[in-house]
């Protein structure tokens, strides 16, 4: 076979693997913990809004991707705004979308367990805007006051073909003080596993920096992220 042909062939293969990173990197978008892959059982207080804003990159190609995510209690729900520009290897896509997220059980900051609700959609805005999205069931337990450990079960739906991969994970959150939490996690989203470890450093009682490293899939593939969440006041 013709070498360039050969490569003509692999190269769309390879990059649709590396966009399928970049999705599962850009898959924590579509929840409210930052860019955790493992998502808490917490929604914003009554009249509260947020904004995550976070940048990662993966791999050595590399597949990197930027978000951005308002979001504002309303009434019992809290409800956000996802947008994530996703690249590799010159291949590029932007998906947005909104969410919800209920807290149907446990609601307050404190409570020992607590449960919650999150449904997305996503539609990938450069390629006529096919639409996919994600359903999860985010479950929380706090044994003592610097410890909660956090559990995921859920769906997504490919954007364009609507196939369907489970979600799913665990975390663990241990907050050393006021102002330093760590975070490990295992999960599993778009048929990848992911580890991935981090902290939480509050720069106020209101704005933090999230860093976190991870290895995903079988080829242990690296990445690194770095987030910016800032909560405020809307009344």
């Amino acid at each position: 076979m013709n070498d360039n042909r050969r490569r003509t062939t692999i190269r769309p293969a390879r990059n649709a693997w590396l966009l399928g990173i970049a999705f599962v990197l850009a898959s924590a978008g579509a929840q409210a913990g930052g860019h955790f892959d493992v998502d808490d059982a917490g929604t914003l207080d009554p009249g509260q809004c947020q904004y995550e804003a976070w940048w990662g990159r993966t791999g050595a190609e590399p597949v990197t991707v930027l978000h951005v995510g308002p979001a504002c209690r309303v009434g019992p729900v809290e409800l956000g705004l996802n947008l994530d520009r996703l690249s590799a290897e010159g291949v590029r896509s932007v998906v947005a979308g909104p969410q919800l997220k209920w807290n149907f059980f446990g609601p307050a900051t404190d409570a020992p367990l607590s449960a919650a609700l999150s449904v997305g959609a996503v539609f990938d805005l450069k390629r006529g805007g096919r639409v996919g999205g994600q359903l999860v069931l985010p479950v929380t337990w706090r044994p003592t006051s610097s410890l909660q450990i956090h559990a995921n079960l859920g769906a997504d739906w490919a954007t364009g073909t609507g196939v369907r991969t489970a979600r799913g994970g665990l975390a663990a959150e241990w907050a050393l003080d006021d102002k330093l939490s760590l975070i490990a996690e295992r999960s599993r989203a778009s048929g990848l596993w992911t580890s991935r470890i981090g902290g939480r450093f509050s720069l106020t009682p209101l704005i933090s920096v999230d860093v976190s490293a991870s290895r995903t899939g079988p080829q242990h593939v690296r990445g690194f992220v770095v987030g910016l969440n800032h909560e405020f006041s809307w009344k």
